[in-house]
């Protein structure tokens, strides 16, 4: 697990401790008539204010030695120019060009949101990421405090309107990461393996997503990341639990960066008691190069490398199986890619990405050993043709080869057994967005699809329509079918099961202003194919089959607001869900036990300039789960209580040996509610005929982080 005080240190080191400065000018279109609410702000920092109704600005600042400012507003190009001299600082006069999308342009909206450290219209930014308390500065954890999601505490990831983990897809740069999480023990929470601040902009697909990315049946989550670096550094943390370098070199067109970290729990779980019998706590390496090279004019190649090795061990109460297990867990996982991209004419742009991913999970189970390894090898040629304002079309194809190799020891009879495939997915896709009017657009398209281990050929129709209702507001509706090859898991028994399947129908309605934004979105979505199986691990290949099936109906609603409060935000989520299904080895049609029907939260950030300090505060609540229990013969008819989490945190900024320091606290779970996951029972009955219940709780009741950390 990366470091969460190397990402709350990179969100927060923007704010430096400088001379003052006051902003101030006016914003203004080409005919020179002021631009009111628009949004000027200093680049990577949390610095800015919206323009009043002469298109006038003016806020204060803390000067760096190279300060950039940021004006946009909804329908116009983004202006960004460096300051210099103190003159630079006063009476601004910026003029803002109509893009393409001019304010009165119609966008597809349904499905997404979108973050990017330069669209303050967009949902989330890095440093809302790493700012929301609850989160711990991962990017799963941020998201999960969005409509659609709902948070599953002993599993983490992303569970999407009634999907399953492995539903949700992680793409980097349009490449596909095949193990985008941190490899964890039984009901212990991963994480990601990456920073939020590799990446310039997320888009955050709840359904209804383009014909470029496939195998995901319920979401995807679309990672870009940095261009070249601007300037050279180096970051050095220290803390308690582990160290990190980081430094970035950069030269004519191009710039490089290496980081290594360790990473140790021992010392924090001495200070706060664990819940777990840990043997070893968890322990980590890692390292990143991350390499960016300009290409001609226009042209730029993005290499991304990242490894780490990870080990822990702990006795787990194996109550299904009567007895205790030593569980000693090591991880090796890489991940690499190279995406080169051009404009090949004035109209066409090419995007060409090649990318590796490797996994070794290698557990012993008492004197048992389960050893896993997967590779894959992906490669992508996309094209995208600007054939006028009006029309844009993408194509483009892919190769994904995976390879799965699995050896399983069982000491008890002294033999191994080795389960393993290889499966070539061959795709491609097409896809034009219309503007029919500036009122009116759509976007239509398809994919095809192709595996060569179950034989199989499935082409996904997509389909998006926006209508403009008024200035700020729109109707969108998407239609879509998704294709996923099943689990690894299964299909090393059964090469022949069938993809799985899921229809998507959504409707939105989204009004975006001032930097408010309210959002409505109900959706349906209907499987099909689900794996269903007998017995778990059966080695009988017709223990599997497609048999299963289900459905998810909700609404989502959301409000976020950057204008009211100064040098703040707030936003607040709802979801409900309604889903049922009938899939691996359950009874009957059925509340999956991952799902909660009803899901809220408030997350709210403030920067007092006075003490130099970023507060951030989340409030979530979601109501029970479905749990077996069986001493019921209804199957999955008891719920969980409701859940609650208060999570907050803290980074003063101040000076140590003239260098910044930032003192950081963060306490999730602040009230100490306590947080039942579900239950599990014993194998054989008590004296009272029943099966004794064990809950599923965290492994503490608090998450704490207090740390000093110097900018050298």
């Amino acid at each position: 697990m990366k470091s969460l005080i190397i990402i709350i240190f990179t969100s927060i080191s923007f704010l430096n401790l400088n001379a003052q400065q006051t902003l101030t000018g006016k914003i203004s279109d080409k005919k020179g008539n002021p631009i009111i609410g628009a949004n000027i702000f200093i680049k990577n920092s949390y610095y800015g204010c919206s323009t009043d109704t002469l298109g006038n600005f003016s806020f204060e600042f803390e000067k760096s030695n190279a300060d950039t400012i940021v004006a946009n507003y909804i329908g116009y190009n983004t202006y960004e120019k460096q300051l210099g001299n103190l003159s630079d600082y006063k009476n601004i006069k910026i003029r803002l060009t109509e893009s393409v999308n001019n304010i009165n342009a119609v966008v597809i909206l349904a499905g997404s949101f979108e973050a990017s450290d330069v669209k303050k219209s967009a949902t989330m930014t890095s440093l809302d990421i790493v700012s929301t308390a609850s989160g711990e500065a991962d990017l799963y954890g941020a998201y999960n405090t969005m409509p659609g999601t709902q948070k599953v505490g002993e599993e983490g990831g992303l569970f999407v309107r009634g999907g399953d983990g492995y539903e949700a897809k992680t793409y980097m740069d349009g490449m596909l990461i095949q193990k985008p999480y941190s490899t964890t023990m039984p009901n212990l929470p991963s994480r990601s393996r990456f920073s939020p601040f590799l990446f310039g902009g997320t888009v955050f697909s709840t359904g209804g997503y383009s014909a470029e990315f496939g195998q995901a049946l319920s979401s995807v989550l679309i990672l870009d990341t940095k261009g070249i670096a601007e300037k050279n550094k180096t970051e050095i943390t220290l803390l308690s639990v582990g160290a990190s370098a980081s430094q970035t070199i950069i030269g004519e067109n191009k710039s490089l960066t290496l980081t290594a970290d360790y990473q140790n729990l021992a010392p924090y779980f001495g200070l706060v008691k664990q819940d777990v019998d840990w043997k070893k706590s968890p322990e980590s390496y890692g390292a990143d190069i991350i390499y960016r090279q300009k290409v001609g004019k226009l042209g730029l190649i993005k290499t991304f490398i990242s490894g780490s090795i990870s080990e822990s061990r702990l006795t787990y109460s194996n109550y299904e199986v009567g007895n205790e297990q030593l569980i000693n867990l090591k991880n090796k996982n890489v991940y690499g890619n190279t995406v080169y991209t051009d404009m090949l004419s004035k109209k066409m742009k090419m995007k060409f990405g090649i990318a590796y991913n490797f996994n070794l999970d290698d557990i012993d189970l008492n004197q048992d050993n389960v050893s896993t390894k997967e590779n894959a090898v992906q490669s992508v040629l996309n094209f995208k043709y600007f054939y006028s304002e009006k029309f844009v079309i993408k194509f483009g194809s892919g190769i994904y080869n995976f390879n799965y190799n699995q050896n399983y020891f069982n000491e008890g009879i002294n033999k191994t057994f080795n389960s393993n495939f290889e499966n070539t997915l061959y795709s491609s896709f097409a896809e034009a967005e219309i503007k029919f009017t500036s009122k009116f657009a759509a976007r239509v398209g398809g994919r095809f699809e192709n595996s060569t281990i179950s034989k199989e050929t499935n082409i996904s129709p997509r389909l998006s329509l926006a209508i403009k209702t008024s200035t700020f507001s729109q109707f969108s509706l998407a239609y879509g079918i998704f294709y996923q090859k099943a689990q690894n898991d299964f299909i090393k028994f059964n090469n022949d099961l069938k993809s799985e399947t899921a229809s998507h129908y959504i409707i939105n309605w989204q009004y975006s202003a001032q930097n408010r934004i309210l959002r409505l979105e109900g959706y349906l979505k209907n499987y099909n194919n689900l794996v269903k199986y007998e017995i778990l691990n059966s080695p009988l290949k017709n223990s599997y089959n497609n048999l299963g099936y289900g459905y998810a109906k909700g609404f989502d609603v959301f409000w976020q607001d950057k204008k009211t409060f100064k040098k703040s935000f707030y936003r607040i989520s709802f979801s409900y869900l309604d889903t049922q299904r009938d899939y691996l080895n359950y009874k009957k049609l059925a509340n999956p036990t991952f799902s909660s029907k009803h899901n809220a939260t408030f997350v709210y950030n403030q920067w007092i300039e006075k003490i130099q300090t970023y507060l951030g505060l989340t409030y979530s609540y979601a109501s029970g789960r479905p749990y077996y229990n069986p001493n019921n013969t209804n199957f999955l008819s008891d719920k969980t209580k409701g859940s609650h989490d208060l999570s907050f945190n803290a980074s003063y900024l101040t000076e140590f040996f003239e260098s910044s320091t930032i003192i950081h606290l963060s306490v999730s779970n602040i009230l100490g509610f306590d947080k039942i996951y579900g239950y599990r029972y014993d194998s054989q009955t008590n004296e009272n005929v029943e099966y004794e219940a064990h809950p599923i709780k965290p492994a503490a009741k608090r998450f704490v982080v207090l740390a000093i950390i110097i900018k050298f």
